[in-house]
């Protein structure tokens, strides 16, 4: 079996967060979607579960934070090049994210990134491998 992940993330509306991820291009598997939580599809072996806070609740003794007011966990997804990064922060703003920090260029990598309606943060990041060999070498 080839090692997948599982990202785990509270969220407090189902709707608005699988319309906020489809208008960003992502599909849910409905075999493991119903009405407590939603499996988006990042790629052949990366997924996003979408928890209702509460149903998350039950996974965890912990309190479950606030994404809005603390940061647990930054969700980085690579992209295949800096347009696509920006089609994608454009397209979370048009969706009803936000984008709390401004884009960085360090030469062989372009990040730049969005909140999603449950405070989420999600950096998207561009990696010019040959650039970045290059920096590596300097």
């Amino acid at each position: 079996m080839t090692q997948q992940i599982f990202v785990n993330l509270p969220i407090r509306d189902m709707n608005r967060s699988k319309e906020f991820f489809t208008s960003l291009g992502f599909s849910f598997n409905p075999q493991f979607t119903n009405d407590q939580g939603a499996c988006m599809v990042v790629a052949d072996n990366i997924f996003v579960m979408l928890l209702v806070e509460s149903f998350f609740q039950t996974f965890t003794k912990k309190p479950v934070a606030d994404a809005s007011k603390s940061t647990e966990v930054l969700v980085c997804l690579s992209c295949e090049s800096r347009a696509k990064v920006d089609e994608l922060v454009a397209k979370a703003l048009a969706a009803g994210g936000t984008v709390p920090n401004a884009p960085q260029d360090h030469g062989f990598m372009y990040a730049h990134g969005f909140e999603d309606p449950d405070g989420h943060v999600w950096e998207l990041a561009y990696m010019d491998m040959a650039a970045a060999g290059a920096a590596g070498n300097g």
